[in-house]
């Protein structure tokens, strides 16, 4: 009978407990769906208010890109552009939106950048809303947890930018995924990206289990045990949540196979995901001689990308001192090293003045051309006789592309888009070379420096012939083609 009371008396204090956190849970989920709601009808209203008509009177479909960084001048803003010029030609009475943070510049300058660095003219004018919390999207922001807190910040940015102008068609151009459910379901808008590289990724995941320092795995967590599970478990977390972000877009596209192949695994939206290889300016590199070399003294190897930690630019200058201890003083005043890039932000300022601190540390004399115009750049790569690019899993590499295009030889990283979609042989033949370590690039820059003339100049010709498949009018047919998902 005790036993019967004391167990009557358990149940009576589990209900007692129970039933208010039922209740509660219940109330909150009500006055969540509630909110929702609210603030669904209230975008829905403000949208309203803004619908311009076109001059037949009828209402006009807003496209809007989310790039933050419009005015980078790298690889995904040439993306932006190309997109949006593509687009002006088939949707001509589209109005067109680009959610930027870069308000210390115009609109107008914005476009000019664009015209100076990519040679693309829009056909017609675009609309620009300045976003105030880019700061909040910002690494440095974050010294722990920073893909999460990105992320996050990501969505505060997208609100301010929902909040500015209700769009009908979004497509999220420079991968923050997280605000893709909050301009689907809060803004009722079609969404597309264009993922230039997932921010998480299966390789990430296995650089923390397999205990390796990179960039984004610090010596100090590969080296403890207990610190990688954890980050490990906070990985699979934020894949799993990135995964379903991910899931909302109505229309995916990817840069190559690689990240294809990774979206996949994540996203698991393959009847709605495309690669459409990112535009090249193929057509404007083909007018250098490939017989020039023949003219030159001495070999320029030349970087392009931005200076960001991923790209590896210090494995480049390391890798370049390992080559000149091989050569002769005389054949070293023959050889030097042109890193060439963006800038994005002060970061990025102060990674090219470490990057001359290491080069001078190490003796090695290096050339850095930062935020240069399109000539100056064409000009670099018409002199080069090596094309580097060092970044390990490079999602795609348009500079590689570019480099190829030029006529230069392309050394890159044996991983990634170079490895899967770039530097392939083309009918059989040779186009570039890979390497992964500073000895294997070392040893690739030598053994092309000592290739006779003629065997260069045959696998420049290969190289060049095999990049047409990335060239600006091949984007635009696939990415047309993709977003006509979108506009129906």
């Amino acid at each position: 009978m005790a036993g019967v009371l004391c167990m009557c008396g358990l149940m009576r204090l589990l209900t007692s407990l129970f039933i208010p956190a039922l209740i509660a849970s219940i109330t909150a989920t009500l006055l969540l769906g509630i909110l929702l709601c609210c603030l669904r009808l209230w975008i829905a209203q403000k949208k309203k208010s803004s619908v311009q008509l076109s001059s037949n009177g009828q209402a006009q479909k807003v496209v809007a890109f989310f790039h933050p960084y419009c005015n980078a001048g790298g690889g995904g803003e040439r993306v932006l552009w190309c997109a949006l010029r593509a687009l002006q030609k088939r949707y001509k009475n589209s109005v067109y939106v680009v959610y930027t943070g870069d308000k210390d510049v115009s609109g107008e300058q914005i476009l000019n950048g664009a015209t100076g660095r990519f040679n693309i003219k829009l056909s017609y004018p675009v609309k620009f809303i300045f976003l105030e919390k880019r700061n909040l999207v910002e690494d440095r922001l974050y010294p722990h947890f920073t893909l999460l807190g990105q992320s996050l910040g990501s969505i505060v940015l997208g609100w301010e930018a929902l909040t500015k102008c209700v769009p009908d068609i979004y497509i999220d151009s420079m991968g923050y995924a997280f605000t893709l459910p909050l301009f689907k379901y809060l803004g009722g808008c079609r969404v597309g990206c264009y993922v230039h590289y997932p921010t998480i990724s299966t390789d990430m995941l296995s650089v923390v289990r397999d205990h390796r320092a990179r960039f984004n795995n610090s010596a100090i967590i590969s080296n403890n045990p207990v610190l990688s599970r954890l980050k490990l478990i906070y990985y699979y977390l934020f894949a799993w949540l990135y995964g379903w972000v991910g899931s909302c877009s109505d229309l995916v596209m990817v840069n190559s196979t690689w990240t294809f192949n990774h979206i996949l695994d994540l996203w698991k939206c393959s009847e709605h995901t495309s690669i459409v290889y990112p535009p090249c300016d193929v057509q404007t590199f083909l007018d250098i001689s490939l017989e020039v070399e023949q003219k030159r003294k001495g070999h320029s190897i030349v970087s392009i990308g931005q200076f960001r930690p991923e790209k590896d630019h210090p494995l480049q200058i390391r890798a370049f001192r390992i080559l000149l201890e091989r050569k002769s003083p005389d054949e070293q005043a023959d050889l030097k090293l042109i890193l060439v890039g963006g800038c994005r932000n002060k970061q990025d300022e102060l990674r090219v003045e470490e990057l001359k601190k290491l080069s001078k540390d190490l003796g090695v004399p290096v050339e850095f051309k930062v935020n240069i115009p399109f000539d100056e750049l064409k000009r670099c790569l018409s002199e080069a006789t090596i094309g580097l690019h060092t970044m390990w899993n490079e999602h795609f590499g348009i500079g590689v592309v570019e480099c190829m295009a030029a006529g230069t030889i392309i050394l890159a990283h044996n991983s990634g888009g170079p490895k899967l979609d770039i530097v392939v042989p083309y009918e059989g033949q040779e186009t570039g070379f890979l390497a992964d370590s500073e000895d294997t690039f070392a040893s690739a820059m030598e053994h092309i420096l000592c290739l006779p003339e003629h065997k260069r100049l045959q696998i420049r010709q290969n190289a060049r012939q095999s990049v047409s498949r990335f060239s600006d009018q091949e984007f635009e047919a696939n990415f047309l083609s993709a977003t006509d998902l979108l506009f129906k």
